[in-house]
């Protein structure tokens, strides 16, 4: 028996920014997407340029209150391979919401308060 990732699921408020932020802080991109039949949900997978891990974005329509997130600190981790160039365009893009210097490391925020963290590769 063999299992392999396949893809995060987030929920967010709003797909069109969501999708943006995506896009310009992370360089991902829309692969998939699924809308319902009654109209009441769309999803969008997002992947990167290897293409073997997706991130799926729901958007639930009816859905008008942000997400509880709550004390869960569960993220998702990227590497780059030009940290400084990444934590330049982060930082003017004001998504930095914690760093640490001494292990290397930062986290970025998304417009639905997901965290995101950035190591070197």
């Amino acid at each position: 028996m063999n299992f392999r990732l396949a893809h995060t699921n987030l929920n967010v408020l709003n797909m069109e920014r969501s999708l943006a932020f995506y896009r310009e802080a992370l360089g991902m991109r829309v692969v998939h997407t699924k809308e319902a039949a009654d109209n009441s949900f769309v999803l969008n997978f997002l992947s990167d340029a290897d293409g073997l891990y997706q991130i799926e974005l729901t958007e639930l329509r009816d859905r008008t209150d942000p997400y509880d997130l709550g004390d869960n600190e569960t993220h998702i981790c990227f590497k780059t391979d030009d940290y400084d160039a990444a934590h330049k365009q982060h930082s003017d893009m004001g998504c930095i919401c914690f760093e640490n210097k001494k292990m290397g490391l930062y986290f970025i925020e998304d417009p639905d308060g997901y965290w995101i963290e950035i190591v070197r590769e």
